[in-house]
């Protein structure tokens, strides 16, 4: 495929996620060669190829998991009965999904909710600031980049694309909203969900999940306290702990 570049310039500009099929090595004789790339859709349309057969269906089917999940994926194949094939060869390829910024929704314009802004900012991440505060905005200063969203709690769900790319970090002015927003969180899907607070408001949300919402699982699928242990207690060292929690998250360290 000559013109993947080209290629794959399209799909972004459309915003469209795509996976790219990258033959990295060739071990002995393989309908294929090293540097031979393909580019699928999540509709498995297919730009290229990697030399067909059954191996290329099987790599579709990995590449819309890629993209599903926003993770980079790498395979080793040996081309025999398995793949209707006696060339005996060795592929090893990487899939890497593409025009996926993981987008992330903060709950909450304070100090810490401030701080994680300008942080963040020229991460990948793609931020939003909310607050139900009215005329919030008028009081903080975040940088352009950054997209500010003052809508009432009814009207979150329709506001947040919830997916394999939503990460969410919850320490709004109102222990009440922290709760109804982890709710809608647990019930929705989310990557990442991040919660400040103490032990004890861990415990009694944790309670509440599990005997008002027969919520099973409670809040163990939530990361509370939001953060790395760094030690820092200032607005400023909670947003590091927790920027450094979701870059790790995020990378998959």
């Amino acid at each position: 495929m000559n013109n993947w570049i080209e290629t794959l310039q399209n799909f972004k500009i459309k915003n469209q996620p795509v996976a790219l099929i990258t033959i990295t090595k060739v071990l002995g004789s393989a309908p294929c060669k090293v540097a031979s790339r393909m580019i699928v859709t999540l509709e498995k349309e297919i730009f290229g190829t990697i030399g067909g057969g059954k191996l290329e269906f099987q790599v579709i089917e990995e590449a819309i998991k890629s993209i599903n999940e926003n993770n980079i994926k790498e395979f080793s194949y040996t081309l025999g009965p398995e793949f209707e094939q006696c060339c005996g060869g060795k592929v090893e390829l990487i899939i890497e999904p593409m025009n996926q910024s993981p987008e992330l929704y903060l709950f909450g314009a304070g100090h810490i909710g401030i701080e994680l802004c300008e942080i963040l900012k020229n991460t990948p991440f793609k931020i939003s600031l909310l607050d139900t505060r009215k005329n919030w905005r008028e009081n903080i200063s975040i940088d352009d980049s950054i997209k500010f969203i003052d809508t009432e709690f009814d009207l979150y769900k329709q506001n947040i694309n919830w997916g394999p790319n939503c990460y969410i970090v919850i320490m709004t002015h109102d222990h009440k909203l922290d709760f109804e927003i982890t709710a809608l969180a647990l019930h929705s899907k989310t990557k990442y969900i991040g919660l400040i607070g103490s032990k004890t408001k861990k415990n009694k949300f944790n309670n509440m999940l599990q005997r008002d919402l027969n919520f099973k699982e409670g809040i163990s699928p939530v990361h509370c306290p939001v953060g790395l242990d760094l030690g820092g207690t200032t607005p400023k060292e909670i947003a590091i702990s927790v920027a450094a929690e979701l870059l790790k998250f995020y990378y998959g360290k």
